[in-house]
Order: structure tokens, then sequence, then C-alpha cells
């Protein structure tokens, strides 16, 4: 039996290191997202035979810098369905604009549906305030310092859509400026003379009511 020439093999060796590198990256590009589990749902389906079980997940994805994402995925297994919400979300990831890192620039609100939530800046120390789906969502983001209430429901689909509604609507100094054509330095330092000088009128205003 002839033997194949090594010329023949060649590039079937290079296709495989090719292969395994491409794999290497896509692990490592995995390494960098965090997954959380938020919920998993059970559903029969009454057939001739039985019943048919079938999962449904809810997963959030982050990079802990500002991005994150959400899916959702069904299966006939458990994993199989976590795996195809976890693809999803990753597709679907949008960044967020942080303050100093840790926390949001402004309050906000968002809704979806029958569900409403108010996420609010925090100082340093405050930590992550807000319930289970709302929590993941922050986490994964990178969000140290938040204070988040929903009300109008406890279902978490609804709960995560409702802060990524809110979360879309963030505008960061950055934006702001580049909308209204001035520099980030005057819009910063805007903000930061408002509360000078409201404190100023309420020095004023105690001045003239102890006078």
């Amino acid at each position: 039996m002839a033997r194949t020439p090594n010329a023949e093999r060649t590039p079937d060796r290079g296709r495989d290191r090719g292969d395994r590198r491409d794999r290497n990256v896509e692990r490592e590009r995995d390494d960098e997202f965090v997954d959380k589990l938020v919920h998993i749902n059970r559903v029969a389906k009454v057939v001739k035979g039985g019943r048919r079980f079938a999962f449904a997940a809810l997963v959030v994805v982050g990079d802990n810098k500002g991005r994150v994402g959400y899916g959702t995925g069904k299966a006939r297994e458990v994993p199989e369905a976590i795996r195809k919400a976890t693809e999803q979300a990753k597709r679907t990831m949008v960044r967020v604009p942080l303050r100093e890192g840790r926390t949001l620039h402004h309050d906000v609100k968002g809704h979806f549906g029958a569900g409403r939530v108010l996420l609010r800046t925090a100082p340093a120390g405050t930590g992550i305030i807000a319930g289970g789906p709302m929590r993941a969502v922050f986490e994964t983001m990178g969000v140290q310092d938040v204070v988040a209430k929903c009300t109008g429901t406890t279902n978490p689909y609804n709960m995560i859509k409702a802060t990524f509604d809110a979360l879309v609507s963030l505008n960061s100094p950055r934006m702001i400026a580049a909308k209204r054509g001035k520099k980030v330095g005057d819009i910063v330092a805007r903000r930061e003379g408002s509360g000078t000088v409201d404190g100023a009128a309420e020095g004023a205003a105690d001045v003239s009511a102890s006078e």
C-alpha cells in the first residue's frame, strides 16, 4: 500500500493547529465574561403517552466593565437551555456608561409591561441594594454602588427587561457634550457647580430667616 507523501499531509496538520488556536481564542473570550442564571422554568406538555417536560432559562452575562446582556433559551435539558440563553446574551450585550467605574451617572427610570424600576446613583461604600434579578445585572456589569427598586411585578423576565430599558437610556457627560457641541469639562463643571449654588442659596435663606 503506497504511503501518502508528506506534502499532501502537511495542510491537514496546519488546519488542526489553526483549529486548536481558534478554540483557545474562543476560550479566552469566554473567560472574560461572567454569567449568572436568574431563573429557570419547567414546562410540562401533555401528550398521548404522558407528559413531556421542557426547560426555559433566563441568563445574564457581563464583563464587569460596563457591558451586559441577557438571553433566554428553551430545551429538553437544563444545560442545553442555559447554553442557548448564554449565547443569546453574548450576542445582545450593550455598553452602559459608569461613573468612576463603580456607579451610575444619574438616576433613571425604566418600565416594561407592568414592571417599573428606579435606579439611583449611590456614594462609595453603599453596595448593591437591589432585588434578585436586578442584582444579577449589576453584579455582572461591574457596578459596585447602586440603589434600585422595582414595583408593579415580581416576574423576573419583566424585571430584567425594565432594568435594561433604564440602562440603555443612561447618558454620560461625554455623550451630552457631544450632543450639545461642548467640552466635557463644561458639562462636569456645571454639574458640580450646581450643588455649590444650591448650597449658597440655602445659606442665604438661613441667614435671612435668622435676621
